[in-house]
Parts: structure tokens; sequence; C-alpha cells
């Protein structure tokens, strides 16, 4: 008994292409892991800082990884730095105002 053609071909091809196929998976290529930003470990609790310091925490991480340029992560510092000011002076409200200033002006939610 004979295949018809077109069944011949594809059996052919099948043939041939797992010929192809290797048992071995292809080599994966090491990654270098970068260090994980450190990010304030913050007891919970009410007030502004516990915020201003998580905010400033992440700044640091991603000056520290290179996601942040250090020129912005400072100025970003200095405006962070005055919610902090203000929220030790006990004026909250203040401060997260300009906690969310900062974060708006350096694209941060």
């Amino acid at each position: 008994m004979t295949l018809p053609r077109s069944a011949a071909l594809l059996a052919g091809l099948g043939l041939s292409l797992g010929a192809c196929q290797s048992s071995a998976p292809p080599p994966i290529a090491a990654v270098a892991a970068a260090p994980a930003p450190v990010i304030a470990d913050l007891a919970p609790g009410a007030g502004c800082a516990p915020t201003i310091a998580r905010t400033q925490s992440i700044v640091a991480g991603d000056v520290q990884t290179g996601d942040l340029s250090e020129a912005v992560g400072k100025r970003f510092g200095a405006d962070l730095g005055k919610a902090a000011d203000a929220c030790a002076a006990g004026r909250d409200a203040e401060a997260l105002r300009l906690h969310a200033a900062a974060k708006a002006r350096y694209g941060y939610r």
C-alpha cells in the first residue's frame, strides 16, 4: 500500500524536523543579581512620619539602583526633608501637603 503524495510529503517533513530537535535544553545565560533596595521597615503608626520615611527610603533605593539620578535624588530628598521637618514640628497637614507635592513633582505616586 502506498501513501498519497501529500501524506508522504508530510511524513517526510515530520521525520526531517524530528532530526533537528536536541534532547538538551538550550544554555541559559547567567544573570547577575542586583542588590534589592532596602525599604525602611517602618512600624505602623499614625501621623506623617511613617509615610515620609517610607518615601525617603524608596527614593534612596531608586538612587542606589540607578533608577533615579543622584542629582534628582538630592533635590527630592531636600523636598522630603522639608516635609519631615514640618512633621517633626507637629504640623501634620503641612507635612503631608509638602510630601504629596514632592511626590507629584518627581513623578512618584
